[in-house]
């Protein structure tokens, strides 16, 4: 099926109208999801294109996969707010939250400077989101936005319905996100520590690499939970300490 590239749409979205779609969508940014928190090791060279594209430099479409835990959601709410750093309206679509909303949601998001849209592949074999997908993506290019687009898998493996909507995805600079090795855990995990003034011995840091799941996100929360109960305890993490707080 050949859907024709719309036109542009006259409306404009103003910081206020931003906010409020984004709260409409129940979606807010995370304060510690920037650049400065992920490290990037293999990923150096995306990291480096996020940045380009959401300072309005870059690429215009980007898309970057990989399975859950190596930072998709992460770096896409970077971007957002990367380029807020540069007076540019940007704003957050998590495709996973979407199902209960019409995909009316896309309507005027043309006007924005960047549109970040995380986890496309829950759209996929979903006509009428797909159909609007394509439509705002016309006009979002043809304004000279910029998308920066996450999902699981690469566009050709999504199982797209559109034929129009994978070659788009096919003209767009695409990235895998690799894994990080165990050392490269190891480093992160100590570095994330040091921000948030926890300080982590590599002994320690490698205890609960080898007594938790390897999944960044659940390595993270533990790192949390042990920053909070250092605080309010006043001990410092020693590997008693992280037996007793994550009782491992």
């Amino acid at each position: 099926m050949s859907l024709p590239i719309l036109g542009l749409n006259s409306m404009t979205m103003s910081a206020k109208s931003i906010s409020s779609k984004q709260r409409t969508l129940s979606v807010g940014l995370r304060d510690e999801a920037t650049f400065e928190n992920y490290f990037p090791h293999q990923n150096a060279e995306l990291l480096a294109e996020l940045k380009r594209t959401s300072s309005g430099e870059g690429e215009h479409v980007i898309y970057f996969y990989g399975t859950g835990g190596l930072g998709r959601t992460h770096l896409s709410q970077a971007c957002c707010h990367y380029a807020n750093q540069f007076n540019l309206p940007a704003i957050y679509l998590p495709f996973a939250n979407l199902s209960s909303y019409s995909s009316d949601v896309l309507q005027g998001l043309e006007s924005l400077s960047l549109v970040c849209v995380d986890d496309l592949h829950m759209i996929a074999g979903l006509r009428p989101w797909e159909e609007a997908f394509l439509y705002f993506y016309n006009r979002l290019i043809e304004a000279g936005g910029r998308l920066i687009i996450t999902a699981k898998t690469a566009p050709k493996l999504l199982g797209l319905i559109l034929a129009d909507v994978a070659s788009r995805l096919s003209l767009s600079v695409v990235y895998q996100l690799h894994p990080l090795t165990d050392e490269e855990k190891l480093d992160t995990l100590i570095k994330r520590a040091q921000l948030r003034g926890l300080i982590l011995s590599a002994e320690v840091a490698s205890f609960i690499l080898t007594h938790s799941p390897r999944h960044m996100s659940t390595l993270f929360a533990a790192l949390d939970t042990l920053d909070k109960e250092s605080l309010s305890s006043k001990r410092r993490p020693t590997i008693p300490f992280v037996k007793e707080v994550l009782e491992i």
